[in-house]
């Protein structure tokens, strides 16, 4: 069972603290519209928690400076999906698609649409490529990243050194259009 508890922060805000057997160690997580969570392991006081809270203040402040940048882009993102129906998401990323595998000398055998909770992409071992629509939402840089990254995936089916290696070869800063991308979170549908 976990035990729930939000408190006011100075400084900070309101922060979610979580006891739960499961956390071996205090972890802060900052996520888009849900704020700042600390898991507490058992063995620690929920007086611990907040001091470790206090101790890493600076860090956290940062991150809420990020985490509004984000918040910002994806609701500027969300109302610009009101505008883009399934099929013209499904039109403009098929076409982006196909143009980076023309441009770049890849093949894959088809594309697919879905609306995924975790994933923006994948490849299958027969080199079908299978996209969330809401890649849509996401900045170009983003989209070409993933894009990409899955086509590579038509000839380097796992995620060795020589594929990051290839892939940075083919998109200069990919890891870090891929630090970049785990700031968005897929939106339920």
């Amino acid at each position: 069972m976990t035990q729930s508890v939000t408190k006011e922060i100075a400084a900070i805000g309101p922060v979610r603290f979580e006891k739960s057997r499961r956390a071996t160690r205090m972890n802060i997580s900052i996520r888009p519209f849900k704020g700042i969570r600390v898991a507490v392991p058992p063995l620690f006081s929920m007086t611990d928690a907040e001091q470790f809270v206090l101790e890493k203040a600076d860090w956290i402040r940062q991150k809420i400076h990020d985490l509004q940048e984000v918040e910002a882009e994806l609701e500027k993102a969300a109302s610009r999906a009101v505008k883009v129906d399934e099929g013209a998401a499904e039109q403009l990323l098929s076409t982006r698609l196909a143009e980076l595998a023309a441009i770049h000398g890849f093949s894959y055998n088809k594309v697919t649409f879905r609306n995924q909770k975790t994933r923006w992409g994948s490849c299958s071992g027969r080199d079908n490529i299978s996209l969330n629509r809401q890649l849509i939402l996401l900045p170009d840089s983003l989209i070409e990243y993933v894009l990409l990254h899955e086509l590579l995936h038509t000839r380097i089916k796992n995620h060795s050194p020589s594929f990051w290696t290839a892939l940075e070869n083919i998109l200069p800063g990919a890891s870090r259009r891929a630090a970049e991308l785990k700031r968005y979170r897929i939106a339920p549908i």
